[in-house]
């Protein structure tokens, strides 16, 4: 019995129990996209043509790939207050309440600085700084992201960051959207500059005449920004190298099908690369989930994106219980896990690989890409085995610091000058000797000083 199943429906099905499973949800969880050289080759010429010819090279980007022609590069005052004004009082107060949550969130568990006192003279902690400026990055194209500007400026507005610059794409009359527009403003956006594409991400890296330079980006985009932000990396720091939306849910008989499968599609409408994968033992509900997808695409907006994506990057794999569709899960390591079973919660002590995780029958997805409160920048294509979903400690930066006092080097000297040698790096030793030295010396001249006083 083959893995993959010819069922009628929007997504391949695959079975856990048949011959050539493992090869093909081997092929399902991997999610890494080639590096296309052409789109590199691109990138880096526009970089460097940004790096050198600054505002000048930018706004003949912005009219070549955002098309548009703007008049400033940078939002005026007068122009985001206009935006914010055009916002229905419903869509802000639902933004204002997102903006709300998140902050508290993320308020909850800020680092601080530290420091301890040693015995014998020595001074060890750690200093705990915002960045001193920060860009944001708000894609455009297929749809309009406010959600994004405050999951990726609001945890750098908590922490105090002095100045959070964003940069997103303007429409064709060299507007901002004023969606976006106001959601800077709740999430504590200082200035908004219209440019997107690898462009932006350049001007915010080495900075023009207008832009200023950054010490980090953060945020999503398309092939070109994800390659420019890998480019850049090293002249500035970057949040991760975000790869499609993803879904993982892992469901058992309790599941309602059509909650599920509209859960499936809310990811697999981002874009066609987007990964939807149903993991569950109930094969009736794989069966239904099917029938419900069928249905409701039926009636979806973007339509022709979800299908794409769950036909090409899509599965519903049926396993031979629960036990194994959680297994499968940690393998994969999903940027979105669902756990749409009951009795849910226990499950959060064993499960370690997920970007975030939506827990029981009434915590859609969707709630954590706008409201739920932790950002909604995840770990994708396998990376939440070892990177976390995007916090204040992004936009923060730690620097130690040491002081040794003569009696704590004289303590811990010899072991210093042992463990140089042991790498063959004498300078190093010698470094420590010179002070012991001193401080041997000094402590000769007080026993001295001390026994011609007891003379006396």
């Amino acid at each position: 019995m083959a893995a993959r199943s010819t069922a009628k429906g929007p997504m391949p099905v695959l079975r856990s129990d048949a011959s050539g499973f493992k090869a093909a949800f081997a092929k399902v969880a991997d999610r890494r996209f080639a590096r296309d050289p052409d789109v590199e080759k691109t990138v880096q010429k526009i970089l460097d043509d940004v790096r050198e010819g600054g505002d000048k090279e930018l706004r003949a980007c912005i009219k070549k790939y955002d098309g548009a022609k703007v008049d400033a590069l940078e939002v005026t005052q007068d122009e985001w207050d206009r935006g914010v004004d055009q916002v229905d009082a419903a869509d802000r107060a639902a933004l204002a309440k997102a903006a709300m949550r998140v902050r508290e969130y993320h308020r909850r568990r800020i680092p601080s600085s530290w420091e301890i006192h040693e015995e014998g003279g020595a001074l060890l902690g750690q200093k705990v700084r915002a960045l001193e400026r920060v860009g944001v990055y708000v894609p455009g194209g297929k749809a309009s992201y406010p959600s994004s500007v405050i999951m990726n400026a609001v945890p750098a507005s908590i922490v105090e960051v002095p100045e959070i610059i964003m940069a997103t794409p303007p429409e064709a009359d060299g507007s901002v959207l004023p969606a976006v527009l106001i959601a800077a403003r709740l999430a504590g956006v200082h200035r908004i500059f219209k440019m997107g594409g690898a462009h932006a991400i350049g001007a915010l890296a080495y900075g023009t005449e207008t832009v200023p330079r950054v010490d980090k980006i953060v945020g999503p985009g398309n092939a070109y920004v994800a390659s420019a932000k890998r480019l850049v990396f090293g002249e500035v720091d970057i949040d991760s190298e975000a790869g499609p939306s993803e879904i993982l849910i892992v469901a058992d008989r309790s599941a309602t099908a059509a909650w599920v499968a509209a859960d499936l599609i809310s990811q697999a409408e981002h874009d066609e690369s987007a990964c939807a994968i149903l993991v569950t033992p109930n094969k009736a509900l794989a069966t239904r989930v099917q029938e419900q997808l069928t249905k409701q695409l039926k009636t979806l907006k973007r339509a022709k994106i979800a299908k794409q994506s769950l036909a090409k990057r899509g599965a519903i794999i049926t396993t031979r219980n629960l036990d194994e569709a959680l297994e499968l899960a940690e393998q994969y390591a999903p940027e979105h896990l669902v756990l749409a079973i009951d009795n849910a919660e226990p499950l959060l002590k064993t499960i370690k690989n997920a970007g975030a995780i939506f827990v029981g029958h009434y915590t859609p997805e969707a709630v954590g890409d706008y409201i739920a409160g932790p950002s909604h920048v995840l770990p994708t294509g396998g990376t939440a085995r070892f990177f976390s979903p995007l916090g204040v400690d992004d936009f923060l930066k730690r620097t130690s610091f040491i002081r040794f006092e003569p009696p704590k080097l004289r303590e811990l000297g010899a072991d210093v000058i042992r463990l140089a040698e042991l790498e063959g790096l004498t300078g190093h030793g010698l470094a420590v000797e010179l002070r012991l030295q001193k401080i041997r010396r000094a402590r000769r001249e007080r026993e001295a000083a001390r026994g011609a006083d007891a003379e006396l």
